[in-house]
């Protein structure tokens, strides 16, 4: 049987635990409890997300701040009933509740900010330059970028989609599923050539 604080305590990777995951301000302000019905599965599916995508940005940029983690069944449910900005249980790009589905129909994901990048994109910097970074180094699935911030979300699946979208102007897909970039890996290398270099782990 798992306790919350035991379900806690649990190290994703080198950077995360689950604790960084379970807040969430939806529960707090409303009363409504983020534990998950599958601890096994949301911990697997959690880990695979973090060591794959979370761990090298942080590697890379430093700190990477969590605004929305894991979000259980019931949660999700109630903060879409709500109108809280939460997508339905059963839409496919729902990346938030990590206990659902087996083998390739896993999905973790996780609304962030990377204050490094967040210093500069208040300066003027183009969303699109940490975006193609993403794309040439790191193997995510989905990302979303939003204005505050520069916010994102990031997603995992065992098979990635490989798709990029922004509600930052230009709004729309910066790159569909199985299309390649527009910009050549030259061009799209200046873009960021003033970014940290890359820095990831070796997970046995």
């Amino acid at each position: 049987m798992w306790s919350l604080e035991t379900l806690g305590r649990v190290r994703l990777s080198r950077h995360f635990f689950m604790r960084d995951f379970l807040y969430s301000e939806i529960g707090n302000f409303h009363e409504k409890r983020n534990i998950p019905d599958n601890p096994d599965l949301a911990i697997e599916t959690g880990r695979a997300f973090c060591q794959t995508l979370l761990d090298p940005l942080e590697e890379t940029f430093g700190r990477v701040a969590v605004r929305s983690g894991y979000r259980s069944p019931s949660l999700n449910r109630f903060g879409n009933e709500s109108r809280l900005n939460c997508a339905r249980n059963d839409n496919p790009l729902e990346c938030h509740i990590w206990d659902r589905g087996d083998g390739e129909e896993r999905i973790a994901g996780a609304s962030v900010v990377i204050p490094w990048f967040a210093d500069r994109y208040e300066e003027g910097r183009d969303w699109r330059d940490l975006a193609w970074w993403m794309h040439d180094h790191l193997d995510y699935s989905e990302i979303w970028f939003f204005p505050k911030l520069c916010a994102l979300n990031v997603v995992w699946r065992p098979r990635p989609h490989r798709r990029i979208d922004s509600y930052i102007e230009p709004r729309g897909c910066l790159l569909r599923p199985g299309a390649e970039p527009e910009e050549d890996r030259k061009t799209r290398r200046k873009r960021y050539a003033d970014f940290p270099a890359f820095r990831g782990i070796n997970y046995p």
